[in-house]
């Protein structure tokens, strides 16, 4: 059992806390790190959790083994240096960085430390993604042509810490809060982005925002992709990927309908899981060698250029950006 530091304290932080209570036979959490123990005391004492005002205050606990961030982006690069320097693996919650220089940054700094750096993309984790992406690598739709994904959710009229409305922090719309999920699906089932445009309408600005996001994308090995995300409309999650010889379409996060010629449409169904819990126990079967952790270097690597990408063909008006 991995006993584990988790840094940030707020929203997401007390949601993972939560998530790890039905895999303490994998991770526990031990430690907490926020700024102002005073006022996470009470998160503190639910969880059993002993309080540091700093991650160097936390790193001198001998007992930590592994630590999660779940913190502002722009302080994820510099901490995850930190936390690896020390001595600690790290599973740091998405986006993981940026920009594609400090991912490599951060994951040239755990390979030199021989330790892992783990992204925390939950969605990987349902099982109808999984076996969507196993069917596409499988060959089982033929050939890739074209991909397409929609995301969307009412959490920007929710009442999340001011510097979520931020948009240093928060770039280019729902890109951050949840079109990279679907990013990073994207790129795992057809590889590195080669360029994107992007379309970026705004009715009214954070907080409580009113936004769309369309990116156009084409990867390197050829293939055409086409991504939207919308901040205050009911949640959708849609993800469908076309071969030559079918596609594989899933919709609503627990099903897939498979179409093929001649074929009447098929539907796979799969029981709701707790993808939290799922990331954490995942992370913890990597740090003990029982499997490795899905998400690699590199596909971290070419998310976080996509990434990239995508806001600055934002910044520019939407103009097609080379990853």
């Amino acid at each position: 059992m991995i006993k584990a530091a988790i840094v940030g304290l707020g929203w997401w932080g007390e949601r993972l806390l939560g998530a790890a209570r039905p895999v303490a036979d994998k991770i526990r959490f031990v430690h907490g790190v926020s700024p102002r123990p005073s006022t996470r005391q009470t998160i503190a004492d639910k969880y059993g959790l002993r309080l540091s005002a700093s991650i160097p205050e936390m790193l001198c606990d001998p007992s930590i083994e592994a630590v999660v961030l779940a913190t502002p982006h722009s302080l994820h690069a510099d901490q995850i240096t930190e936390i690896l320097a020390a001595g600690r693996p790290v599973l740091c919650e998405k986006p993981l960085v940026l920009t594609k220089a400090d991912a490599e940054r951060v994951v040239r700094a755990a390979e030199n430390a021989g330790l892992l750096l783990a992204v925390a993309h939950n969605r990987r984790f349902l099982p109808a993604t999984t076996e969507l992406r196993r069917l596409a690598q499988a060959g089982a739709l033929g050939e890739l042509l074209h991909i397409e994904g929609h995301i969307s959710n009412e959490n920007s009229s929710s009442n999340f810490a001011p510097w979520r409305h931020d948009d240093a922090e928060s770039p280019a719309g729902g890109l951050t809060g949840t079109g990279v999920h679907m990013l990073d699906q994207f790129v795992a089932l057809l590889g590195p982005v080669r360029r994107v445009s992007t379309q970026f309408l705004q009715w009214k600005p954070p907080p409580g925002a009113l936004d769309s996001l369309s990116v156009m994308l084409e990867f390197e090995g050829g293939q055409s992709g086409t991504l939207a995300m919308i901040r205050a409309t009911p949640r959708v999650w849609r993800l469908h990927v076309f071969g030559i010889l079918g596609s594989a379409e899933n919709h609503d996060e627990n099903g897939i309908v498979l179409r093929f010629s001649g074929q009447a449409p098929q539907r796979q169904d799969y029981p709701p899981v707790d993808t939290l819990s799922l990331e954490l126990q995942a992370f913890a079967d990597a740090l003990e060698g029982r499997a490795p952790y899905p998400i690699t270097n590199q596909h971290m690597i070419d998310t976080a250029a996509a990434f990239e990408a995508i806001v600055a063909s934002v910044k520019a008006g939407g103009s097609r950006i080379a990853v």
